[in-house]
Formats: C-alpha cells, structure tokens, sequence
C-alpha cells in the first residue's frame, strides 16, 4: 500500500502577519523611538530644503519678468556703430538705455567718499517691476532733472538723507529718494556695489566717459503684441556677436538665474544628505539592538511553527510603520523649518521667495524615509531569517549573522548603489558621486580596520600588573559581545561628517580673508589718463603713501587664433576654442619682466620685441586652456581698430590671490607704448582716517580717477561670509543633532551586551564603583579613539576637498576639531554610564530574573 507524503505547506496569513507585528511592537515602542528619531532630522532638512527648491523656481517662473525688468535686454562694453544703432532702434514698442560703470561717489556733507556703480537711464525702465525707492515716486521722478537715486547702504553709511548732494564726477546731483532695490539686484551684490542712478542727459557733463573706463552699454525693449523671441534673438545673435554684444531674455533670465540656484540647492541637498546618512547608522544600531533583544522571542515563535520568512515579515512591517511615522514627523518638522529659509537666504536672491506646502517635497521626504529605513534596517533584520527553534537554547547573536549570508552582501550592494544614485542626482556627475560614496566606503574601512587592530593590540599590551579596574575596562574592548566595532564605526562617521562640515566652513572663509597689513597694497586707483599718470603719483607721495606699483593698460580683442575667427567657430564646432575667447575684451599691459605673482610654466619669455618682428607675447594657463594655445601659435589683436600680428612666447602660471595687478595676457616692451591706455597705481594705506583724507584729496583733484579700497571691501566680505557661515551652521546643526542622536543609539547597544558581565560582577561581590569605573574607563577609551579617528579622516577628507575640489591652499582652524573630540569623548562615557544605570540600582537576582 501506498503512502501519499502529507503537504504541510500552507498560505501566509498577512492579516496575522500584522497582528503580530502590532501586538509585539506594543512593549517596545520606547526604543523603537530611537530608530524613529535618527531618520527624523534627515527628513526634516531634505523636506526643507526641497520644498524651498520648488517655491524658489515657482517664484523664478513668476518673478522672471521683474529680475530683467524687459522683454529683451542687449547689452555690450563698447559704444554702437550707426549700423548697429539703426537696428537697435528698430526693435520693440518701448525703448529705454542704461549707461553703467564704476565711478567714485563724494559725499560734501560728510565729505565721504565710496566706489560705487553708477547707472546713467533714459526712458521708462523698468516695464515690470519697479525701482524699490523711498518716496516711492522718487524712482520715476528723478529722471525730470539732475537728481540721484543712492542706495541704501550707502545713505547709512555717509548718514546722507533725502536732500542731500552726491558729487559724481564733475557734477552734483541732489539726492531724490533712497534706493532699496533695483531690478535684478540682490542683498549680496548691493553691498559689494553700490547702485547710484542718475538721469543720461547728465552723463557727459560728469566727464567720467574716458579712454579706458569700462562701460557697459544696455538697451532694453518692450513689445506691445506677442513676439516669437527665440525667432528673434536667433536672427540677431550672430549680428550682436559680431559686435561683441549679448542678449538676454525673460526665458533665458529663467534658465540662468534656476541654473544658479540649483547650484545652491545641491549644495544643501548633499549637507541634509550627510545628515541622513548619520540617521541611517542610526537605524542599523537601532534595529540591531531590536534584534538582539529579539532573539528569544523569534526562537519561541519558531518553536510553535512561524516560518522563517514569517518571522522576518513581522519584523519587516514594525519596521514599515515605524519608518512611515518617522519620514512622516521629519516632513512635517522640514515643512515648518522651510520658513525659516528665506529668512536665511533672502539676501541672497533677487526676487522676494515665497513660502507654501510643497506636496511634491513631503512625498519625496517620506519616500525617501521609508527608503532609507527599509535599506538600513534590512543589514540586521535578515539575521531574523537565520533564527532556529535550537535558539531558545543558545542566546548567541553571532550565531544568527553568517558573515557568508549572499542576501547580506546584495544588501550592502542596494545600499551603495543608493547612495551613488542620490548623490548623482544632486551632483549631476557620476564622477562626483562615484568619489563621494568612496570616500564614504573608505571612512567605514578605516574605521573598521583601527577598531579591529585596537581589540588585538589591547589583549595583547594588557599585562597582569595593571590594575584591576584597568585590565577589566580595556579587557572589555575584545571580550566575545564586544560593541568596539558597532561603536567606532558609528561615533567615528558622525565625527568625520559633522568635523568636515566644520574644517570646509573654514576653508572658504579663510579663502578669501584677506590681508591689509604690512607693507601689502590695500589701495587700487585706476581709469587714471596717461596725462595725469605723474600728478596722480606725485599728490600719493606728497600725502606721505608708497607707490607700489604703477602700470599702463591697454585695452583690446583678440580677431585670430592660428587664422582662426570668431565667425569659423560659429560654422566649425570641433574647433577646439571657446567662444568666449574672442568675445571678451582683455585689459593687458606691457613690461620687460614677470611679475612676484607669475610663474613661467612652457615657452620662452621675452621683455622686448624686435623691430619689424611678430610680437611675443605671454598668455596665462588659464586662458591657453581655453584657447587651446602653446607656445609658437600666431594670434591677431584688435587694438583700438588696429590689427596687430603677434604669437605665443610663453605660459604663465598666476597667483590671482595676491593683491596686486595680474593680467592674462602681457605684451613686451617696445609695442604698445603709443595706444590709447590708462594708467592703474597700487599703494599701502595705514589706516582708514588716512585712507579717507587720501580718497577726498583724489577725487576733488581727479574726479575721473576711481579707487577700491581693499579695507572697506574686505569689511564687505566679513559681513556676506558671517552671513554664509550662518547658512552653513544652520544646515550642519541637522547632521550635529543627528549625530547625537545616533550616539546615543549607538552606546545603547551596550547596556544589552554588557548586562550578563555587570551582573556575574555584582554576584562576585564587584562594588557599583568598581562596575561605574570600569564601564567609564571603556567609553572613555572609545569615545576618545573613535572621535580621535573621525577627525583625522575629516583632516584628510578636506585637505583632498581643498586640493582636488576647491583648488585652495590648505589653511583651517583646528580648535573645533579639538574642542569636538573633548565633547565626543565627554558625551560618550556620559550616556555609557547613564545605560549602565539601570543594572547598578538593581540587586543582581532581579536582573537575572528579568533575562531568565
């Protein structure tokens, strides 16, 4: 007789499934909090800082017409041809010009002067939007007669008021209104430079349009009836680059100015990243002291039939839930922390940021989340699946984690493959996020590797005569359920993150922090005429200052590359020249040797040319790159209206950092003598009551003549960096509560792994301070050698930022990396000991009870 093999395979039952996963949650909710709460602030910052994104371009979209103030702008640095003049006045309904350039400003109230940017408008610009005055009517009325607009900031800094006087140039202009914000103008630039408006008829009699000023020349247009522009600058753009000009439309405004931003908001997006990426070491601590706990449960579970794959379903949906409240809570916190932002960046935009609920952003947040909780959740809870009924018997966790498990490695493959993925996304470079998640997989490695080489150092250097409490503090570190691993790596990580934050702030502060003292110049004139070049020197030595450096400059285009123009690169695209090369207009000088700043790098230099000859000259590296020029190559310079024939001699490296005059292109002596130029002379200026007597005695001299004082702008810089440095802390203080966060998630794994030795010590007749020393003396070790390897990482991580990133010297301030590392450390024996507690207040039978 036959026996049928009975089928013991039966469907799951979700609905249990759940059931079970509710019911077993119900005891351990309190530490699944933990879990919780390292996504949460992640979350919260990526909330916010998508939801600023998206309300950022909606008000791009919105705000477009108002940044260009026109429905077409051309713009160009040299004056119009009658050609080109017809052509322009041609084109729109409603026509308006702007004359722009750097003047020097007198103040005979406070006889205080400033450089600033003055612009010289005829018509009714701008046609949407409108120069921000107080009185309001001041920014249409100042055009019916010789009046001035000035900025704010500088009628605070001369205590200047509405009727007042302003000296531009020759002329007095009275002061009309108070400008607050022109079209397109940002907090940031207003700062730097300064908008004076003044009407066009009074341009000429200022006398400030001289050979060499560097004047920008703007048209602006409104059409009346709907015009299909992109028909329209097609047409014009090859006639308007042949002019050396540009243009610039609504649309392109839009493309340009989210270009630009987008750059900002990756930058956050990768610092919220690092914050998340902090939680995620939190959620893998957190559910492996879950697991842990679990063990027995899961054991007894499968002793009354629950499948493997049962038991890690149960856990799997704990894990679902809780991860869906997480991402939940930190997008609700980023979505109420967005309306901070434009608080912190609005003088940083030029256009006013709005604040709504962005529903795309909450749902990538809480995608995201549940993402990230799934992902680093699952390196513990696979070991679930490898809980047998044999565990009710042996407790041991190493049991149930085969370092061998393949689903183990395919999980760490997700995980890399994930960060690589989100970090291209906010990089737009594989490249990018390729060094990125290396440089992560390295920080974990090294980690790994000291931790490993610390557990067989310790057994090794403990020697018998140590003292008690030593031996067994540091004999802790290797014991079998030792946490060192667990602890270091994760300590060590939130180190690094939150210690690379700290040294990169500092390197871009310190970056262009610079100097005015010594003998360094500190004062720049220039647009100074070849006729005032020795009375202007003469009146700086009669007021007691150096002249450091006086130089002539020239101004001129390049028409050829190796017979090549403007026009075959327009037909020819494998032409390896950027077009920006023959658009651009050099100021260049002439002399007979290089200068402190410069470095031959290929080529021969040459300080005077041969009569009759081809000119050698010297190109900077930078430009060679772009212009893909080497030594030998033959170019044509337009000078003035003049073609000059020369070529490459040499290529120069040039230190742009240092104060003084750097150009991209230097002629030799003996070629330019006789062009139109203008004269630049550098001096030392001790302090600022002498530096305002100076700029007062050279602007009622030399009106034409404009000066930067690096003092004043140096002072400018202070302020926008202080207010960069507060961007920078507001986003790291998301990864530094993180980092807490996962610390304490982290430390607590000890309380779990150290409760069967505190115990046998307790029933060993071992005293509570005995116990409080040795589990101090184990954190401390800990805490300290984790921060300590952190720190170096984040030492070598932004040295290699500096280098290969920012291309800046390496120059940061360690005291927060040392004062962290005190604060680490501290912290780390403090909630040690603060887990330990527990154990200490009770009597050893009630523990073992409580495990039994």
């Amino acid at each position: 007789m036959e026996i049928n093999s009975v089928n013991y395979k039966r469907k799951m039952n979700i609905r249990w499934l759940f059931n079970m996963a509710w019911r077993d949650s119900r005891k351990n909710r309190s530490r699944l909090f933990l879990f919780v709460s390292a996504i949460v602030f992640g979350i919260a910052a990526l909330v916010a800082i998508y939801a600023f994104k998206y309300n950022v371009q909606n008000d791009i979209n919105g705000q477009a017409a108002t940044l260009i103030g026109a429905d077409l702008a051309i713009s160009g640095n040299r004056p119009v041809d009658a050609s080109l003049t017809k052509l322009l006045d041609s084109l729109g309904d409603d026509r308006s010009n702007e004359r722009s350039f750097a003047s020097m400003a007198y103040f005979p109230k406070s006889k205080g002067t400033r450089l600033v940017q003055v612009r010289a408008l005829q018509g009714n610009f701008p046609y949407y939007g409108s120069i921000e005055t107080t009185p309001v009517q001041a920014g249409t009325s100042f055009k019916k007669g010789q009046m001035a607009l000035v900025d704010k900031t500088l009628m605070l800094q001369f205590n200047a008021h509405t009727g007042d006087s302003i000296k531009i140039g020759n002329s007095l202009f009275l002061i009309t209104g108070v400008l607050n914000k022109a079209p397109g103008q940002s907090g940031v630039v207003a700062g730097i430079a300064p908008v004076v408006y003044i009407p066009m008829h009074y341009l000429q009699q200022t006398g400030l349009l001289k050979i060499g000023s560097r004047v920008t020349y703007s048209f602006y247009y409104k059409f009346s009836k709907p015009v299909n522009m992109d028909k329209l600058t097609k047409k014009l753009d090859p006639i308007l680059d042949k002019a050396g000009m540009r243009f610039e439309t609504v649309e392109g405004r839009k493309e340009s100015t989210g270009r630009n931003f987008g750059d900002l908001s990756r930058f956050l997006s990768l610092v919220g990243f690092v914050a998340l990426l902090l939680g995620c070491v939190g959620v893998a601590s957190a559910i492996h002291i879950y697991v842990r706990e679990k063990i027995a449960s899961i054991a007894i579970m499968r002793c009354l039939g629950v499948k493997a794959s049962e038991a890690f379903l149960i856990y799997l949906i704990q894990i679902l839930g809780i991860g869906l409240i997480g991402s939940v809570t930190g997008a609700a916190l980023g979505t109420a922390i967005q309306h901070l932002l434009p608080l912190i960046f609005k003088d940083f935009l030029p256009f006013t940021i709005s604040v709504q609920i962005s529903w795309m952003a909450i749902g990538q947040g809480i995608l995201l989340g549940m993402i990230i909780s799934i992902l680093f959740a699952l390196l513990p809870l696979i070991s679930v699946r490898n809980i047998s009924p044999l565990n009710t018997l042996r407790l041991s966790f190493d049991d149930v984690a085969p370092r061998r498990d393949p689903i183990r490695w395919l999980v760490y493959a997700l995980i890399v493959m994930f960060i690589i993925g989100f970090t291209f996304l906010q990089l737009d470079s594989w490249l990018g996020s390729m060094l990125f998640t290396l440089g992560i997989l390295i920080a974990f490695i090294i980690l790994a590797a000291v931790a490993s080489l610390l557990m067989k150092l310790v057994k090794l250097l403990i020697n018998g005569s140590w003292s008690y409490l030593w031996r067994q503090g540091f004999a802790n570190l290797y014991r079998p359920n030792n946490q060192t691993l667990m602890l270091m790596v994760s300590i060590g990580l939130s180190t690094m993150f939150i210690c690379i934050l700290f040294f990169i702030q500092n390197l871009l502060i310190n970056q262009v922090n610079l100097s005015s003292s010594g003998n360094q110049s500190n004062m720049i004139l220039f647009d100074i005429q070849t006729s005032q070049k020795d009375a202007v020197a003469g009146l700086t030595r009669k007021q007691g200052l150096p002249v450091i450096q006086q130089v002539p400059i020239v101004t001129l285009r390049i028409e050829q590359i190796n017979g090549k123009t403007a026009a075959d690169l327009q037909k020819d695209s494998t032409i390896k020249i950027q077009h920006s090369v023959f658009a651009y207009e050099y100021r260049v000088t002439f002399r007979d040797s290089l200068s402190e700043s410069e470095k031959l790098t290929d080529g021969t230099w040459i300080g005077k040319a041969q009569p009759g000859k081809d000119v050698p000259v010297s190109v900077e590296e930078n430009l060679a790159k772009r212009a893909n020029l080497k030594p030998g190559d033959k170019l044509v310079f337009n000078v003035q209206g003049v073609q000059l024939p020369a070529y490459v001699s040499s290529v120069r490296k040039v230190n742009w950092g240092k104060v003084q005059t750097n150009f991209q292109i230097v002629f030799p002596t003996g070629v330019l003598e006789d062009a139109p130029q203008f004269q630049v002379l550098l001096t030392h200026v001790p302090s600022n009551k002498i530096s305002a007597a100076f700029q007062q005695v050279i602007v009622r001299n030399f009106p034409n003549v404009s000066i930067i004082d690096l003092g004043l702008v140096l002072s400018v810089l202070d302020e926008l960096l202080s207010k960069i440095s507060y961007v920078i802390r507001f986003m790291s203080a998301f990864s530094i509560i993180t980092g807490i966060v996962v610390l304490v998630a982290s430390v607590r794994i000890s309380k779990y792994q150290r409760i069967q030795e505190s115990v046998l010590l307790r029933t060993l007749g071992a005293s509570r301070r005995q116990i409080f020393a040795i589990t101090a003396l184990e954190y401390l070790f800990l805490g300290s050698l984790s921060a300590l390897t952190g720190i170096l990482i984040a030492v070598g991580a932004s040295w290699l930022l500096a280098k290969y990133s920012f291309e800046i010297p390496y120059a940061v301030n360690y005291w927060p990396g040392v004062i962290l590392f005190f604060i680490i450390s501290i912290l780390t024996v403090i909630i040690g000991l603060l887990n330990s507690r527990g154990v200490l207040n009770k009597p050893p039978l009630e523990i073992l009870r409580t495990n039994a």
